[in-house]
């Protein structure tokens, strides 16, 4: 039934808008700020992404807030995709938006994070398997080189590979992940340069007045 089949796309802006609003959620910035008092914007780099967080308050309130940004990445992907009746591609469309929610959050004047963690939870909600390539990608990247930055945007490459391996019938998906590594790669750029110059700050260490690599005025994780 026509109607049937329209139906379900009715509603679909109001998901989009919902799963925007979901990943635009400062969650950074709110851990900072209500737990410890703290603008995570006057703090290191002013980036509002966990990894910042953890160099000005450590992996107590770091931790909880990668996992939630996590899943502002999964949920719509996971929940809202079959609540809104959409298939695959409309999935893909609920995961971008929380992506960008993130990545310019209406609730900070369009500031926000690299994209990392939010990205991380729509990718497995998709492809849970070529999610777990890239996270050991991350893991052992990190921890042979001490470079976050690095980790980040050598995960996001590895994904659409890992796609295209795991999950060759499923062209959308593998698209996705390379829009997505293109993105992370470009909002790494300036980390990218420092790592090239040896001057960007390894995991670990959290120096005062100092931030995690991020360019300045630019969104990380």
């Amino acid at each position: 039934d026509p109607a049937e089949r329209e139906a379900p796309m009715s509603g679909y802006a109001g998901w989009l808008a919902l799963s925007y609003l979901l990943g635009a959620i400062p969650t950074s910035l709110v851990a900072a700020r209500w737990i410890a008092g703290v603008d995570l914007r006057q703090v290191g780099s002013g980036n509002l992404g966990a990894t910042n967080l953890y160099r000005a308050l450590g992996w107590k309130y770091a931790v909880p807030v990668g996992l939630f940004d996590m899943a502002k990445g999964a949920v719509p992907v996971m929940l809202f995709a079959p609540l809104a009746g959409v298939a695959a591609a409309g999935a893909l469309g609920l995961g971008a938006a929380a992506i960008v929610g993130h990545v310019f959050s209406v609730f900070v004047k369009f500031r926000g994070g690299k994209g990392v963690a939010t990205s991380a939870g729509v990718v497995l909600g998709l492809a849970p398997l070529a999610f777990a390539v890239s996270g050991a990608v991350w893991a052992l990247t990190v921890w042979a080189s001490g470079y976050v930055s690095l980790g980040s945007v050598l995960a996001a490459l590895a994904f659409p590979a890992a796609v295209a391996l795991l999950y060759p019938g499923r062209p959308q998906t593998f698209w996705f992940g390379l829009v997505i590594a293109v993105m992370i790669v470009a909002f790494h750029q300036g980390n990218i340069r420092r790592l090239v110059r040896g001057t960007e700050n390894r995991f670990g260490r959290r120096r005062a007045g100092q931030g995690n690599g991020g360019s300045e005025g630019a969104p990380t994780p």
